[in-house]
């Protein structure tokens, strides 16, 4: 095969780009005891004690933290996961996602 004129023609991508990230949100409500709120962090989200602490008494001063920025798919599946803890345990803290 010839390989002075090829056919194919190479093309090159430069409109890739990184996936956009997603906020997890906590909200704030009268019924979600505290130390519940840090154990999710810690154990969804994998905040050390300190910052599970302060993220917790963001939510409960503010109404409502941001506790991670991830890809949608990561984002989704936390907040589902600790959602689904917290109904599990009788408690309606409610969880949202919105993009970064």
């Amino acid at each position: 095969m010839p390989q002075g004129n090829s056919s194919v023609k190479e093309r090159s991508r430069s409109d890739l780009k990184e996936p956009g990230k997603y906020n997890v949100i906590f909200h704030n409500d009268d019924f979600t005891p505290m130390d519940f709120v840090v154990i999710l962090l810690i154990n969804i989200f994998y905040k050390d004690i300190n910052e599970a602490e302060t993220l917790m008494l963001k939510v409960h001063n503010e109404g409502q933290a941001v506790v991670g920025s991830y890809s949608y798919d990561i984002a989704m599946t936390k907040a589902r996961n600790a959602t689904g803890i917290s109904r599990a345990n009788g408690y309606p803290l409610r969880i949202s996602v919105q993009p970064a």
